[in-house]
């Protein structure tokens, strides 16, 4: 899916981290051999999103272009390259975004178990439509490929967290607590543990309870 840019309007001039990650940069740095420091790019991105989810007046964290060119001299390649992995990948935001990025998984298996109906649920609660923003900054709509939660379909990742087995009604309340910055328990939102069937274990039960996982 080709992502949505900043237009030149809404880029900010120039970029510089602050003074306390530009010590995790060196570490990140120092974890990759010496002439290899271009290793680094992917995660000094996500670096820089967290650092704009910190500071932005509203909204949530994304990654501008001065902050690309910024790493591009850091990690000492052409821009050039750090466009070409900001823009491949989409966990990184390349325009501004809500407080909370509402990814919901169209992928065939969440497709089969009710995406659609999680989809239109949060369009018509949120009075936005995919990849729109509210207006008070707090929420936008992405469309994401498959995250991996196959077993828990339908589900939709906010920011960092899971939240899966959704229904329009539990995605509503997840919403709902959201709006009032009060996020529920992350996971499986049914009762379920992790991606164990629903009525428990079928294998090794007595290594669960042991585990304490039932």
């Amino acid at each position: 899916m080709k992502p949505i840019i900043a237009p030149d309007s809404e880029q900010p001039k120039s970029f510089s981290f602050l003074k306390k990650n530009e010590k995790l940069i060196k570490e990140i740095i120092s974890r990759y051999p010496k002439g290899r420091q271009k290793s680094a790019i992917m995660p000094l991105l996500d670096l820089t999103q967290r650092q704009m989810a910190e500071t932005v007046k509203k909204g949530g964290g994304w990654i501008p272009r001065a902050a690309m060119d910024e790493i591009a001299r850091i990690v000492d390649v052409a821009p050039m390259k750090i466009y070409e992995v900001a823009t491949f990948y989409s966990m990184y935001n390349l325009r501004p975004v809500g407080k909370y990025n509402i990814q919901c998984c169209t992928t065939t298996p969440c497709w089969l178990s009710g995406s659609s109906d999680i989809v239109k649920t949060a369009e018509k609660e949120l009075g936005i439509k995919m990849g729109q923003t509210t207006k008070d900054q707090k929420f936008t709509l992405t469309d994401v490929e498959c995250m991996g939660a196959c077993a828990n379909a339908p589900m939709v990742q906010v920011n960092d967290d899971y939240y899966e087995d959704l229904t329009p009604e539990t995605m509503q309340n997840l919403l709902s607590a959201l709006s009032k910055g009060n996020p529920p328990k992350k996971g499986p939102q049914n009762g379920r543990i992790a991606a164990m069937p629903l009525g428990g274990p079928t294998s090794l039960e007595k290594e669960a309870k042991k585990a304490k996982v039932v």
